[in-house]
């Protein structure tokens, strides 16, 4: 049987044992992306983006359709009150779903001007909305509606959905796409995948220190990721950055030490940490959703 994992360093197996096996739980998709747990059903709610969808997956029932169109949606983050919150390419918005399953717009706009395509998200645990915002909905092939560019750049936002208020809290990336905090939200990691877009430039994980709950300081590049690129990050309770790649979820420790891959036949765009136990990583690569047992414990 087919190894599921390369270990680099030995610490990898206090996260995942060595005989684990990778599940293909469906595909079919263009492009998958976003995926999202659902603790109250036991659910992952996951992307389409190609192919203009937005699915939902559960052990006993398979893949449903959940909205299509779907704008083009993206990455996807559930909030504090448990609504799902989402990047929609199409709209060049954040938008949420209420809870009497009306999609609304939160955010479109930054300094009177559209926003790009916004990519992915987080929820920070005061309720704000952390999210980047590359162009590919404009510039890729079936990604969004295209259009015009009317950011400066491609911006990291900060914006509170109480409020109303959006900061550009990072300007100087090229292409961010996934971020997320470490555990006690003292740093922020994100991801630039300039590389689709330029061959010769980056495909590395950027970090930075939070202070005073709004500002960044100390940008450092924490690891270059190869083959191919980090797209969707998460971190697990223990401050280990699981990021996407070509070829597998490559697993680091908080110092940057590369422990290990997991790996997957197809290109991975995304993932999460979910299960009733906490020990479930479900995974987006390609066409389709993948899942595979941790040891740890975590949360998306």
């Amino acid at each position: 049987m087919k190894e599921a994992i390369a270990v680099y360093d030995q610490r990898m197996y206090s996260i995942i044992d060595p005989d684990v096996q990778l599940e293909k739980l469906a595909d079919g998709a263009k492009h998958t992306e976003g995926p999202v747990y659902i603790p109250e059903d036991d659910s992952v709610i996951f992307s389409d983006v190609s192919g203009n969808k937005l699915f939902g997956w559960n052990a006993r029932d398979g893949v449903s359709v959940i909205r299509e169109p779907s704008e083009y949606q993206n990455g996807n983050y559930l909030d504090l009150s448990g609504r799902l919150v989402s990047c929609s390419h199409g709209q060049r918005a954040i938008i949420r779903r209420e809870h009497n399953g009306e999609w609304i717009i939160l955010c479109d706009r930054y300094q009177n001007n559209r926003l790009n395509s916004p990519n992915d998200l987080v929820v920070k645990s005061d309720g704000t909305i952390w999210f980047t915002d590359p162009p590919f909905g404009l510039t890729q092939p079936g990604e969004g509606y295209g259009g015009n560019q009317e950011q400066a750049g491609s911006f990291v936002f900060r914006f509170d959905p109480d409020t109303g208020e959006i900061d550009a809290v990072i300007k100087e990336m090229e292409r961010p796409n996934g971020l997320a905090f470490s555990p006690d939200e003292s740093i922020l990691y994100v991801s630039d995948t300039s590389q689709v877009d330029h061959p010769q430039s980056h495909h590395y994980i950027r970090a930075y220190d939070l202070i005073d709950a709004t500002e960044l300081v100390n940008s450092r590049v924490f690891a270059v990721i190869e083959p191919g690129q980090p797209d969707g990050l998460r971190v697990d309770q223990q401050g280990n950055i699981f990021t996407s790649s070509a070829d597998s979820v490559q697993i680091y420790a908080p110092d940057g030490t590369r422990w290990g891959k997991i790996l997957v036949p197809e290109v991975v765009a995304n993932l999460t940490f979910g299960g009733k136990d906490g020990r479930r990583l479900f995974i987006t690569a390609g066409s389709s959703l993948y899942a595979i047992n941790l040891k740890s414990i975590n949360q998306s």
